[in-house]
């Protein structure tokens, strides 16, 4: 059985800032793959740089954008052009047919109108492999045009290869940070005494003219040198076809996403189901590259310097922990072990476990559920030991210092270890920071369980109890204190922002996935804290916006679904519809799961309720799509629920 067909790598990609369908791209790349290539149909987009709508294009953006709310680096553009040629991606675009362009996971065609060519490129683990066809005989060249940063280019005449430079970044990188593409021309198909280069701050364009109707080109990508950049050519494509690299993409593909196999209903239920399975694979992605010598090494961003050892980037562990890492424990194993090392090694270089990663680290999100992917893997048997127990000296480290740099660790670290709790006269979303402080307390005794820690076991049990410490009984809401301990007055649980993430107190009150049942007992007991939940998905879906000091988003995609306060758009609301079976009603958690599943997803452009994170949302699906639900990363055991499909295996 082939599995690519089902695929729409589109899904979620008909988005915008203000309404979120995804915020996806139609990425081209390997599993967890280092050279993600994507259409580009409006630079003017910003961020937003694709739509399926669009009936016209600028080129193939060699893309490391994790998310449009993170932005780019390392982002290279090319585009065919004859007649008038342009120096920037808004003169050169050119209508397209969308379809008649093939998107798939290991190919993507699409012929230009204006220059009358076809592109074809296939990607391998740092590069790729492209194929450009001119259909008529018009002077004709290849551009290289900028999207963000510095670029360089120069031209090696005997070899017929591009190198170019990028030196766009974000936080926590090294000033030193370059990106080397390097395009190496396959036979006598460039004019090689006519390359122009234009070099300026920001404009940096390459042409090259091309003397053949059909051009083969092959790409390596580097965050290290130009010579690690050919050498992924050589490594990765050698003297292969076109069409043998692309094979081999496929096989990949097809591999991946034939550890799960399922029989559905509908065509359009496996569709949805493995263009989910197949976004799971994408994040996060590999950051290091193999020496001559076949060994992985990797740019640091925390210093700028080259050293040994796997690592991983573009991936928000407060999105993903809930859902990708449990879900590569039953399909990604070995991948999740690698990358395991890969975390590890940013805690020693940088003195702290990564907590949003885009290539350096960001910190745009609160918290460290890095606790959650760690305790997933040491109770699932994953990682090496030298490994978890590195990787818990980084969890004690963040959970009782605070660095200068907001951007790494725990936000108010030592005062949540002085008061029990985070206060809200210290730090926005305090909310959100003791809860979350509270399960990466847990995660930490269970490590510590695994690894024979029984010293630190009951004192981090103990401070996993300290969600209770903002339960206000007479609104059933969690809420912050100062450091006086008093609550703010005029509370209305729909007001966004302020206290919370992303949310109100509705969406943010009931995380406390490793004590449901102490949770409960502050409503009352089971039946009390099952009518609070009643309310919760019966109360319209109201918001307010003092928190934010306007709309973000999210209020409006939680308003369209119309789930009352249950905002499956976010991370937030993963947990709750599962909530009911922990505490016995499994009839009610079977109820909302099917609900979501058939009227929140689909596989169209416009399938995700939400922001889809690095295949967050898309790993949500295909769990609840098998009947199951990791409400606790960190526990072995999943929630069950009624599944979506007729039947499945996990083949791993």
């Amino acid at each position: 059985m082939k599995y690519i067909p089902y695929v729409n790598i589109k899904q979620g990609t008909a988005s915008i800032s203000r309404f979120s369908n995804g915020n996806t791209l139609p990425l081209v790349q390997r599993p967890f793959g280092m050279a993600p290539f994507s259409l580009q149909t409006d630079m003017w987009g910003g961020r937003w740089f694709f739509h399926p709508d669009h009936p016209y294009a600028e080129g193939v953006r060699l893309t490391h954008q994790p998310s449009p709310w993170l932005g780019e680096y390392g982002t290279f553009l090319m585009m065919p052009q004859n007649d008038v040629i342009s120096n920037n991606a808004p003169g050169a675009w050119s209508g397209y047919r969308a379809q008649d362009a093939i998107f798939r996971p290991d190919y993507l065609k699409v012929t230009f109108l204006r220059s009358n060519s076809t592109l074809e490129l296939t990607p391998t683990d740092r590069g790729g492999a492209i194929r450009l066809t001119f259909h008529d005989d018009r002077p004709s060249v290849l551009s290289f045009m900028p999207v963000d940063g510095n670029y360089t280019y120069h031209y090696n005449k005997e070899t017929h290869t591009l190198i170019g430079t990028n030196d766009a970044k974000g936080s926590g990188v090294g000033e030193n940070f370059k990106a080397y593409l390097a395009v190496k021309f396959l036979g006598d198909v460039v004019d090689d005494e006519k390359v122009i280069i234009q070099s300026g701050k920001h404009t940096t364009n390459t042409h090259i003219p091309l003397t053949s109707r059909v051009v083969e080109a092959r790409i390596g990508f580097s965050y290290i040198s130009e010579e690690m950049a050919l050498a992924v050519i050589d490594r990765e494509c050698g003297d292969r076809s076109f069409d043998e690299i692309r094979k081999e993409s496929e096989e990949v593909w097809e591999e991946k996403l034939s550890r799960v196999e399922v029989e559905t209903e509908t065509e359009d239920e496996m569709r949805t189901f493995y263009s989910c399975l197949w976004r799971t694979f994408l994040f996060p992605q590999k950051a290091y590259e193999l020496d001559a010598d076949g060994n992985p090494i990797h740019y640091v961003p925390a210093t700028g310097e080259v050293k040994e050892g796997v690592r991983y980037t573009n991936n928000g562990f407060w999105d993903t922990a809930r859902t990708v890492y449990p879900l590569f424990t039953l399909t990604a194993r070995e991948e999740f072990a690698e990358m395991l090392d890969g975390f590890v090694n940013d805690y020693k270089e940088s003195g702290w476990l990564p907590r949003w990663l885009c290539l350096g680290e960001i910190g745009c999100m609160p918290s460290t559920l890095i606790d959650g992917v760690i305790a997933c893997a040491a109770v699932n048997g994953i990682g090496k030991k030298e490994t978890l127990e590195t990787a818990l000296e980084g969890m004690l480290h963040h959970a009782n210092h605070e660095s200068e740099n907001p951007i790494y660790g725990r936000n108010g670290a030592l005062s949540y270890c002085k008061y029990g709790y985070v206060p809200r006269d210290e730090q926005r979303e305090s909310v959100n920071l003791t809860l979350d402080a509270a399960y990466g307390d847990w995660c930490i005794a269970t490590v510590a369980k695994v690894l024979g820690r029984t010293d630190l076991v009951e004192e981090y049990m103990a401070r996993s109890k300290n969600y209770k410490n903002l339960f206000d009984p007479e609104t059933g809401f969690m809420r912050g204190r100062d450091k006086e301990g008093k609550m703010a007055e005029n509370f209305d649980p729909c007001t966004w922002g302020g206290e919370y993430t992303e949310g109100s107190a509705w969406q943010n009150s009931m995380f406390v996935p490793h004590d449901v049942e102490g949770l409960a007992e502050l409503y009352g007991g089971k039946d009390a804290f099952l009518a609070k939940l009643d309310e919760l998905f019966t109360t319209p879906p109201r918001y307010r916006v003092f928190g934010y000091g306007n709309e973000i988003h999210e209020m409006t995609e939680m308003a369209s679904a119309d789930f009352g306060q249950c905002a499956i758009s976010n991370q937030p609301s993963f947990h709750l519809p599962f909530l009911y079976a922990t505490l016995g009603e499994q009839e009610k958690t079977d109820y909302w799961v099917t609900k979501l599943c058939r009227e929140a997803f689909s596989y169209r452009n416009d399938g995700f309720p939400g922001d889809e994170d690095n295949g967050t949302t898309s790993a949500w699906y295909v769990l609840a799509s098998l009947g199951m639900y990791p409400l606790c990363p960190g526990k072995k055991d999943m929630i069950k629920c009624k599944p979506q499909v007729k039947s499945y295996r996990i083949n791993q």
